[in-house]
């Protein structure tokens, strides 16, 4: 859904603004406004008019984010130069933190079973919050960026979650931490910084920070992030940059609702979904149907900035279990004996300098550990009492002692070992684990980047063509909401190429005009590259003035198709037969329009209707 500002569609901010009481003078909303080609000063005059300006130049797309006083937009929407206007709509990361596990993604995304050797000729670009340049387990060379606000440093990162997704594409086979899926430390990356702490901007910043990406020459972008509303600008520049060869990589949202979330649900974006480390879709993952594939997002456990993550360890009778810590734990490592203190409902006996075993049930997390506490316990361990890991928290409530959950199967198997001495273990690290399809995103750019490096001669379409054709299909057979194709898998895609080539894997790339070769344009002229089977017809009509064009084709066999109106793509959609172009444009005249094999230059001839 794009929420499109008109004065019969109006978002729900900006209505009360329009058609309730008048507003106050201070009232300010931040808008897109897409304007006809070349009116960009005109416009922008309008907006300093009517005490607005602008904060965003998205002028390749035509259109611009201002800020603006509320009582003005009525005057900018009716002006004849306005195309549209449309909130700019926010972007937030799409992650959680919880702490941390053994690492199993690079494994499941067969990234170990192809080399990186030739990685450094691919650029992946990561928009997100920074980038903590220094960490140990993170590459120096090769690695440049920018805050895109203009302000301040990209080689910091005050949330965390930007630093944690570039791990997961390329931290470093270094011997500590965890590894990438490019683990070399030769994939070239650029870091565009748009979040800050908070953890949210706007999708004008987002354009914006694409096209740094493209400008700095960026193959894979890689997008953790997305909001529930689409906007018509936003989409337009990623279907830019889809047919300027850019693949763009987009988490698929964490409500786990069917909602479409943007960027990931635009057809020029591959959408993302999460899954376990047993394959299985994760809860909080959308599922809806521009899911286009998935990759591990649970438990991902990743570098984060220096001393930013919290590491949690319980161990006895020599063997570790999976812990988490209680969050609000302090930190500390402690040792003693086991004692079992049932269901820790008042103060612990026997367990002066020693070690809490308490059961999950009948009281908070909160008071378990302060029994421990009052009875001399040095760190308390809860198991729960049903199947699955234990992640509580303390409440707000002030302990003195670390406490960390463990799963039901753990806290059985340590009741074996009681009297043992035990270690419980809290304290800060430079790396934690994260729940998000944010984790699953940067799985899916890191492989479709090493992949990309053995064939550089492919086409953006073509990989990712050939990474949906090899995933290993999960769920119901064949694509489906909750997985898309399926499991990403590096040497399947890799292999495939191998036998294939690049047309195989895409079939919908590179070549103009099949096999007359040298560029010739088959049968069609005029430039349009083979497919004469292809057409196209229009119809035109208006709504309260504005102008829109209702889509039918046949003969295209790809699975997306670019629409182009007056030599301009307009947008890359389903191939699904028809389309209907809201073009926001009145008076009269005529259109020319055509469509294309997604990525190619194969097309159908050109129609023109009159408006």
């Amino acid at each position: 859904m794009t929420k499109i500002i008109k004065l019969t569609t109006l978002s729900a901010a900006i209505a009360a603004v329009l058609v309730g009481p008048v507003a106050a003078a201070n009232d300010v909303e931040r808008v897109i406004v897409g304007f006809q080609p070349g009116a960009k000063a005109n416009v922008q005059a309008l907006v300093e008019r009517n005490g607005g300006q602008k904060v965003v130049d998205l002028s390749r797309d035509n259109a611009m984010a201002i800020t603006i006083p509320a009582q003005a937009l009525r005057g900018l929407q009716n002006n004849p130069n306005v195309l549209y206007v449309e909130e700019d709509v926010k972007r937030e990361l799409f992650s959680s933190e919880f702490e941390p596990n053994a690492p199993y993604g690079i494994s499941m995304v067969q990234a170990d079973q192809v080399s990186a050797a030739v990685a450094s000729n691919r650029t992946v670009c990561v928009i997100d919050s920074g980038y903590d340049l220094g960490h140990p387990d993170l590459q120096t060379n090769a690695v440049t960026g920018v805050w895109d606000s203009g302000t301040g440093n990209w080689y910091t990162d005050e949330n965390g979650h930007g630093t944690h997704v570039t791990g997961t594409i390329a931290a470093l086979a270094n011997g500590i931490g965890v590894v990438g899926v490019v683990p070399n430390g030769q994939m070239n990356l650029h870091i565009v910084k748009v979040f800050g702490a908070n953890g949210w901007a706007y999708s004008s910043s987002l354009i914006a920070a694409a096209d740094q990406c493209a400008s700095y020459g960026a193959n894979v972008i890689n997008m953790s992030l997305g909001g529930s509303f689409s906007s018509t600008t936003e989409r337009n520049a990623f279907t830019r940059l889809n047919n300027d060869g850019v693949l763009s990589i987009a988490a698929a949202g964490n409500d786990g609702s069917t909602r479409s979330s943007y960027p990931a649900s635009y057809d020029a974006v591959v959408s993302v979904a999460a899954i376990d480390r047993n394959k299985q879709h994760a809860s909080f993952s959308q599922r809806n149907s521009q899911v286009e594939i998935a990759a591990p997002g649970v438990d991902v456990m990743s570098t984060v900035p220096r001393g930013m993550g919290q590491m949690s360890l319980f161990n006895v009778g020599g063997s570790s279990y999976g812990a988490i810590a209680m969050d609000g734990s302090p930190d500390g490592n402690v040792s003693g004996a086991l004692v079992d203190c049932g269901l820790g409902t008042s103060t612990c006996q026997g367990v002066q300098n020693n070690i809490c075993l308490i059961e999950r049930g009948q009281v908070s997390f909160a008071d378990k550990v302060l029994a421990c506490q009052n009875g001399g316990g040095r760190g308390a361990v809860i198991y729960n009492n049903e199947a699955g890991d234990l992640n509580g928290t303390l409440g707000g409530v002030s302990v003195n002692i670390p406490a960390v959950g463990i799963s039901q199967a753990s806290g059985q198997a340590a009741k074996n070992h009681l009297g043992s001495t035990a270690q419980v273990n809290v304290g800060a690290s430079d790396w934690a684990s994260f729940n998000g399809t944010s984790m699953a995103s940067p799985h899916v750019a890191g492989v479709a980047a090493l992949v990309w490096s053995h064939f550089p001669e492919c086409t953006n379409n073509e990989i990712r063509a050939a990474l949906n054709a090899t995933a290993e299909d999960l769920g119901a057979s064949g694509r489906d909401n909750l997985y898309g194709h399926g499991l990403v898998r590096a040497k399947g895609a890799y292999d495939y190429l191998m036998a294939n080539g690049c047309a195989a894997g895409g079939g919908n790339g590179g070549d103009d005009g099949g096999d007359n070769g040298g560029g010739d344009d088959g049968d069609t002229g005029g430039g349009d590259d083979g497919a004469t089977d292809m057409s196209i017809s229009a119809t035109s009509y208006k709504v309260r003035g504005r102008v829109s064009v209702d889509l039918t084709w046949s003969g295209a066999t790809s699975s997306s198709v670019t629409i182009f109106r007056n030599g301009s793509s307009v947008a890359t959609v389903a191939n699904s037969g028809s389309y209907t172009d809201n073009t926001g444009l009145n008076g009269s005249g005529s259109f020319t329009y055509k469509i294309c094999e997604a990525g190619t230059q194969t097309c159908s001839a050109e129609i023109s209707v009159s408006y």
